[in-house]
């Protein structure tokens, strides 16, 4: 049944759905699985990727659904949203259907964003183990992560305390030298503690630790975590781990995981991240949570290993890619079906009426203020002006060989005439274009979404990348500045363009992915741009290199991998009921 979302807040409809949740047993069953491949951990389970890819190994693989969105405003246009609603409208009409989407990360759910379940109807089940660390992988990565550090800072303080000769002799590993105004990597708090960026470690004598700078990133910036999502098998994912980049010695040689002979270990703490958490939607359909990693420095999107097993269990399979298309589609595109060697059927593009007014000019919208009268009043002279932005990602998709749907996520102060000029301009620029209340209604109001989406699946498409692999960073990233952004051009800084040319001529960076940083908030690099600027070029002022998750990052602009918590954060409304244990104001 469909709940008010009017009236319910979205924990209060998550436990009423949870009332007739599957249990693990009964997931079993309902899913086809043997009982050594379903792992069950409380109310919840895992499932045993290995077991379960080798027995369906030679199974066909079903449909492959995408879903992105136009640029956003900051509050965000739905993605999980239109995701959760198009597996409960292809359940309504009868299709064996499933997905993947990203764990949230405590950060933003204890912040201005909340909790990235969906909402209404159309909403992930049990909201609170979800929004409150569910099976324990992000505390795995965390602990994986810090390890690295502890291993890095000991061999420090030791090195300095004992001197090189003495450390070899005394453990009989080698000296590593490291320079410590060249150390790479952080330490992970799973929480938006800006206090935390930049710190003094290794205060007081000489047995507590290396006096240096330091600093924190939020878990879910982790390169464990970047790893995890794109990770093949447990050997992949002990492979990459032992070739995370910690630091630079002395002479400038990168000193890794596997040096500092800790990468196993973080294995060790990372062997039960690489099965997927089972969950299901308000209407019980299936949906894996696997892996939440930062959308605009590493790749941004639910597991590799979440939608091979996907795609053997379910007909149709859905996923979702972070931030807007022009980020995480195009990472989606180029690097994630790269690597997985899988094939889309369909693109979703989320689209709302209040980002297009966005966009065509309407006043800054700022989280944690109300909207302005603009976005819930009719303008559809506003709307129209801001179909730029959402023609422009409709082409860009068309370039991957794909033919985009494109989704008006409905909110209840749409208009009619306002809905027709988005179906109109979306028509005219090719894509198919379904409104959807799923918010409202569930499945049920999703039922013109998931029909186009079928439509398309069985449309013949012929997906192609935008660049070959062969191709130089520099180049990739101008193709990716001009095809997908809109810039006339890239401008590179003097150190940038030195590290870019180091790269290229290093045959061990050859099949490196190429992993744009930029905001999200534009097509640009100035999140204040909105619409498809012209005129403008992009400036690259770095390069990162994440030698185990193999990306090399050009760097637009500023991004910091430790958000902040606002004045008025979520946590302020979350409450425990001291008699029952049940979790409110999660949002």
């Amino acid at each position: 049944m469909a709940y008010d979302p009017t009236k319910m807040e979205d924990w209060q409809i998550s436990e009423a759905a949870e009332q007739n949740m599957p249990t693990p047993d009964e997931w079993r069953e309902k899913l086809g699985l043997q009982k050594d491949e379903v792992i069950p951990m409380g109310r919840l389970c895992k499932l045993d990727f290995l077991k379960i890819i080798e027995r369906l190994k030679d199974r066909p693989d079903g449909k492959y659904i995408e879903v992105t969105a136009i640029t956003p405003t900051p509050l965000g246009e739905g993605k999980t949203t239109t995701s959760v609603g198009l597996m409960e409208g292809l359940g309504k009409r009868g299709k064996n259907v499933g997905g993947a989407l990203r764990q949230p990360s405590g950060g933003p759910t204890m912040n201005i964003k909340g909790t990235a379940a969906g909402g209404g109807n159309a909403i992930l089940i049990p909201m609170t183990e979800f929004s409150l660390g569910l099976t324990g992988d992000i505390n795995d990565i965390t602990n994986a992560h810090n390890l690295a550090m502890v291993a890095l800072t000991a061999r420090m303080q030791h090195e300095r305390n004992y001197g090189p000769e003495k450390i070899e002799k005394l453990s009989g590993i080698r000296a590593l030298n490291i320079d410590p105004t060249r150390v790479e990597m952080g330490w992970v708090i799973d929480f938006c503690a800006q206090a935390l960026r930049n710190i003094i470690i290794g205060i007081g004598g000489r047995y507590d630790g290396f006096t240096m700078q330091s600093k924190f990133g939020i878990s879910v910036s982790s390169e464990c975590m970047a790893i995890l999502s794109i990770a093949k098998d447990l050997a992949d994912l002990k492979k990459r781990l032992n070739e995370i980049t910690v630091a630079f010695d002395r002479d400038g040689n990168p000193v890794t995981t596997g040096d500092l002979q800790v990468g196993n270990a973080m294995c060790a703490w990372m062997r039960n991240t690489i099965n997927p958490t089972l969950m299901c939607t308000a209407e019980y359909q299936p949906c894996m949570v696997h892996a939440g990693p930062f959308a605009n420095i590493a790749v941004g999107q639910s597991s590799i290993i979440a939608d091979r097993i996907g795609l053997k269990m379910f007909d149709y399979h859905v996923t979702e890619s972070g931030f807007a298309a022009d980020i995480g589609f195009e990472k989606f595109w180029n690097v994630k079906c790269r690597l997985s060697g899988l094939k889309p059927h369909v693109s979703v593009l989320t689209v709302t009426i209040r980002a297009l007014k966005m966009h065509g000019g309407g006043p800054r919208v700022v989280p944690g203020r109300p909207l302005p009268e603009e976005y819930t009043k009719e303008n559809v002279e506003l709307v129209e002006k801001g179909c730029e932005n959402m023609v422009h990602l409709i082409n860009v998709i068309r370039k991957s060989g794909m033919n985009p749907v494109v989704c008006i996520n409905k909110f209840y102060t749409d208009t009619d005439a306002e809905v027709a000029a988005v179906r109109k301009i979306a028509e005219q620029a090719g894509a198919r274009c379904a409104v959807s209340d799923h918010w409202r209604y569930g499945g049920d109001g999703a039922l013109e979404l998931a029909d186009a989406v079928i439509d398309a699946c069985d449309e013949e498409s012929e997906f192609k990348f935008l660049y070959p692999l062969e191709m130089k960073l520099r180049d990739r990233v101008e193709i990716i500045a001009k095809e997908v952004y809109g810039a006339d051009g890239v401008t590179w800084t003097p150190e940038a363009e030195k590290k870019a040319k180091m790269l290229e001529s290093d045959p061990k960076y050859a099949d490196f992915m190429t992993m744009m940083v930029k905001t999200h908030l534009s097509l640009s690099h100035d999140p204040t741009l909105k619409g498809v600027p012209k005129g403008w070029v992009l400036p690259i002022r770095d390069v990162l290199i994440y030698s185990g998750a193999k990306f090399l990052c050009p760097v637009a602009g500023t991004i910091s991998l430790m958000p902040g918590t606002s004045s008025k954060p979520a946590y302020m409304r979350v409450d425990v009921d001291p008699k029952t244990g049940k979790v409110s104001g999660l949002f």
